[in-house]
This record gives structure tokens, sequence and C-alpha cells, in this order.
């Protein structure tokens, strides 16, 4: 009652929030229309001032048309803010919406990182890490590229030291508090369209070496050719000069103006069309800067953004404008101006200038950004899941021990919770049961919220400590068409991949399902027993689940490191019922028979 209680009063918050913003909004676009109605009235005014005016001579026209015009450009300026101010209010709006749909587990808004997918890694494709409806897109709010990659990063390399995971803690528990700036943060940046494109070019905007700004010869002529056209009109002003001299120059400052005209594209293709998201992250990096942060992470990141009276918002803001610049050079106008005075190059060497003189700053500034956009999505994952509790972390290999595990994706009111308990090394759960019993499910839950406490993130638990080992999984190896492998041999490639990390001294949990799935149940049998032998041989830890009873005598041969559960079928008055509650001891009843008698599929003789 207390948890529904809780979450309650998240939905309350969202809907509260939202309702108050859609009054705002409201009063805001009624203000919009009135002043751009108060606008055309200028407009309108101005028209039949001058007519009546029009006998009065120049002077008085120019008068009343200023004093028409100069509140016009304030009220033009005024509506530009309150246009700002109305994709702020919608912003505030869709967020809350979409947090609404995301308490009711819909994350289809959130972007669930499908490119990150991988079948090779540990664990990811097994705990169903990325994709829709993944783990990723119900934590994810990152609205930049490299913070997305930063978070899913962290979901895919969990931290193994005890204090790096503590401090990730503090910093999550304080972002968790901070709703307003995490809000703002989400919708100064949301509406930016972010891709892999935006890595890319912000890694070779840093690696671009500086060519024209250190050239005295482009220093010279970027003011030698606007002065012989600035001396060359006021000669014609002035005095007869034949007007073969203005050919001349148009020839001279084609020339210069193009002379280097391909490297100039080439690095114009480089910053193209960036400046917009350099203005949107330069807002953000803004926000960050003027924020008061307690833990030691996030203000360590922030200092990264302020140095020696730089501020990298402004740095960064000063280069969106640079690139602003160069992207308009195929206007009309920037042509004719590239001839008068070297628009082009001018630009270019500015945006050497820039490099050169932050390059040793850029990367930690990204970095920043990345980090604390991710620490955003984690701060929103815990408010939005009050419930949820920080683990405590061990310091000794290994524990993991735990009461009411639940699965974070599965819904809140029908979500059945578990325990778990390995408390040292060379300690394996065997658990046994019933198709569709809760086996692979109490797989996943332990998985993820042992990553989930190796990330720095709350879990779905009312106690849970674990020691940050490294995580491996077999839950569900694919065969691969592409190289020729089968089952059967992508699941031992998978096993020798535990065996040669034990070998190298790595701590590992490790939770598999079904191992050998691939091959016969005599071998399987006979494989399987010398696999866990071996994994507790060599000092290894974790859950295996199985339909083969068989082995569970493995805890009559290893009575102090190995322990059976299962989870029952119940059978009652030849009805089948599922409690998906982990208990003591080998499974007693399989219900494969069962169900295939009661679908038709099988017949006693």
């Amino acid at each position: 009652m207390q948890e529904k209680s809780k979450t309650e009063e998240v939905f309350l918050f969202y809907r509260t929030k939202r309702d108050e913003h859609s009054i705002i909004l409201q009063h805001l676009k009624r203000h919009i229309h009135n002043t751009g109605s108060l606008r055309l009235l200028l407009i309108a005014g101005m028209i039949i001032t001058l007519w009546f005016c029009r006998g009065y001579g120049v002077p008085v026209l120019v008068t009343a048309a200023v004093a028409f015009f100069i509140p016009f450009l304030i009220l033009v300026v005024y509506h530009t803010k309150l246009f700002a101010k109305r994709a702020y209010e919608e912003g505030i709006i869709n967020l809350c919406e979409n947090e609404l749909k995301a308490l009711n587990y819909d994350f289809s808004a959130f972007d669930g990182a499908a490119d990150q997918t991988d079948s090779q890694h540990p664990f990811s494709l097994d705990l169903d890490i990325f994709g829709e409806k993944s783990l990723f897109q119900s934590i994810n709010r990152t609205v930049t590229s490299i913070g997305k990659i930063r978070l899913a990063d962290w979901l895919k390399k969990p931290l193994s030291n005890r204090q790096d995971i503590l401090s990730r803690q503090q910093a999550v528990k304080e972002l968790h508090s901070k709703t307003v700036f995490r809000h703002d943060f989400y919708v100064a940046g949301e509406k930016q369209q972010n891709s892999d494109r935006d890595v890319r070019q912000l890694n070779e905007l840093s690696s671009q070496t500086t060519h024209f700004s250190e050239s005295v010869r482009w220093r010279l002529l970027i003011w030698l050719i606007p002065a012989a056209w600035i001396l060359a009109i006021a000669a014609l002003i002035w005095t007869d000069v034949p007007f073969g001299l203005f050919f001349v120059l148009f020839i001279l400052g084609l020339t210069v103006a193009n002379i280097h005209a391909k490297r100039i594209t080439k690095l114009h293709q480089t910053v193209d069309r960036m400046n917009r998201l350099l203005s949107v992250y330069a807002r953000l990096m803004e926000q960050i800067e003027h924020e008061n942060f307690d833990s030691g992470i996030l203000k360590n990141r922030q200092q990264a953004l302020v140095s020696n009276n730089l501020t990298a918002s402004k740095a960064v803001k000063k280069l969106s404008a640079i690139i602003g610049g160069l992207d308009q050079r195929f206007n009309m106008a920037a042509i004719v101006f590239n001839l008068l005075y070297l628009r082009d190059m001018r630009h270019v060497m500015q945006l050497e200038k820039w490099i050169k003189a932050h390059s040793g700053h850029f990367n930690a500034w990204f970095d920043t950004l990345a980090e604390i956009d991710a620490f955003c999505s984690l701060g929103s994952f815990a408010f939005n899941h009050p419930d949820y509790i920080y683990p405590s972390i061990a310091d000794h290999y290994f524990e993991m021990e735990g009461s009411a595990l639940g699965h974070p994706l599965i819904h809140r009111d029908t979500c059945v919770r578990n325990r778990i308990n390995i408390p040292v090394n060379r300690y394996f759960l065997i658990v046994t049961g019933a198709n569709m019993a809760g086996k692979s499910t109490y797989l996943r839950t332990v998985g993820v919220n042992f990553l989930f406490s190796c990330t720095g993130m709350p879990v779905y638990a009312e106690s849970l400590t674990v020691y940050p080992a490294h995580l491996i999984t077999s839950l569900r190896t694919a065969d691969s068409l592409v190289s020729n492998e089968s089952y059967f041999f992508a699941e031992l490639k998978r096993l020798k991949m535990i065996i040669d990390r034990l070998n190298n001294g790595e701590e590992l949990f490790i939770i598999l399902d079904e191992i050998l799935k691939g091959t016969n149940s005599v071998d399987k049998q006979k494989g399987s027993i010398a696999l866990v032998k071996q994994l507790i041989k060599k000092g290894a830890c974790g859950i295996i689940a199985t339909h083969d009873l068989m082995l569970g005598s493995l805890a009559d041969i290893f009575p102090e490191h190995v322990r059976n559960k299962r989870f029952e079928a119940d059978i009652t008055n030849d009805e089948l019922s599922f409690t998906f509650q982990l208990r003591d001891g080998i499974a007693q009843n399989m219900n494969a028979t069962f169900l295939m008698k009661r679908m038709g599929i099988f017949e006693d003789e």
C-alpha cells in the first residue's frame, strides 16, 4: 500500500505539472494572438498616417514612420520571446504526458537504442537492455547523441569499484531531487534531432589543424582586398578612373577568394549544419554552469565547463555563430561579400583560431555534457520509481543477498517478487522448475537488479546487497547463418569465454539458463554436471536454471557450494496454476505432458 501511494504521488506530480503548464500555455497563446494583432494594427496605422501626411513633407513622413516602426520592432522582439516561452511550455507538457505513459509501461516516446544491440555482449541481449520495450528505453531521457552513447556505455560496462558506485549513487540521488533542472535540461535539448553523425562531426572538428590563420600572406590579404575596393570606389567618386580597374579588381577578388575553395569546402563539410546543434549544446552547458551541485562527480564535471573566466557555453555559442556564417557561404549576398572582403576565408580563419584556442578544452566540455545528460536519465528513473531502494555494495567477493526483487519491466500490480541469497564465492543456486513457472524471469530479475546496482541506480527490491563482480549471462544464445555457426557451437563459445575469463583471474557473477540446450539429454546432463564442477573449482558463483532434475544432485556432492531452489507448477483438480514464488528444494511437478494433453497434442495409449 505504501509502495502504491509513493507511485501515485509521482502520477499526481506529472498530472499537476501538466495541468499547470497547460493553463500557462493557453494564456501565452492568447497573448501571442493579441501581440500579433497589435503588430498588424501598427502597420495599418502607419500606412494610414503616411497617407494622410503625404503632403506635409519628408521630415513629417519620416517622423511618423519612426513613431510606428520603433514600437513595431519592440513587439517583434517581444513576440519572438513569447514563441520561445510557448515552445518551452509545450515541451514541459509533452514530457509530462510521456512520463505518465511511461509510468504505465508505455515507453514508446523514448529511444530504445536498438543500434546498441549486440549478441556477443556478455549480458545485454539476454537482459533486454536495448531495443523496443527495453530497459534502456524505460531509463533513457537523454537529449544528445553523446549522452545517449554515454548512458548505453554505462549499462554495457557497469562499474566494478565499490567507491565509484557509491559516488555515482550520490549523483543520482541529487539529480533525483532536481526536477526543475532535469526538465528544463530535457526541454532545452529535446527538439534537437541527434544522430551518430553529430558524434563523428564533433570528433572531426576537434582534430582539425590550423592552416590559414597562421599564414602571414592570408592575414594580409583579408585586409588588402577590401582596402583595394574602398580605394577604388573613393577614386571613382573623387577622380576619373577607368572602369577597367573594377574589372581587374573583380578578377583579382574572384581568384583570391576561390584559390583554396576546395579546402574551404572540405572544412565546411566537416562542420556543415552544426550551428543549430552547437547552439543547443551551448544552452545545455549554460544550464549546467548555473546549477548548484553538491555531489563530487557533478561538481567536478561542472568545473570542467568553467576555467580562467572562460565558460564553455560562451565559447561553444561563438563556435555556433562562426559555423552559421560558413553555412551561408552560398547565398548570393555572401558570394558578393566574398569577392569584396574574402568572407569565406575570414570565417575559416575564425574557426581555426577557435579550434587553436579551445582544442585543449573541447573533449572535456562535451564529455561533461554527455555525462550530465546520462545522469539526468538516471535521476529521472530514480524519481519515477520512489519505491526502489539503493543497494548496499559489498567489499568482498562474493555476496548477493536481497528480498522482494522484482523486474522493472513487469507491471507493478502483477509483478511477483522473490529473494536471492548467494553468501560467498564458490556458490551456485540450481533452480529447477516446469515450463512457464518463472525460472527465466527470475534469472533476468536477478541479472537486471545486479546490473542496476553496479550502475549506481536504485533497484526494485526491499533490500539488496551486492558485490560488483563482472556479470555474464547465457540465456538466449543464438545461432548465426552469416558465420555458419550452429546454436550449439555458439553456446560452447559462450561457455569457453566464461572459463577463459575465470582463468584470467576475473571475478564473475554467472547466470545460465539450460546449459547445453543444443545436444541430447544424456550428453547434456553429463556436460552440465562437469561444467558446474569446474565453475565451483575455479571459485565462481552464480545461478543456473534447468529442467534437468539430476543437476539437483550436485547439492549432495557440494553441500557447501550448491543450493537447490525451485519454481513449481501446481496441478489441482486438473487445473494448472503458478505462484511464481521461489521455494527451497528440487521441483516436483512438470507440466509439458499435462499441457500437451489439454491441447490435444498428446494422448495416453
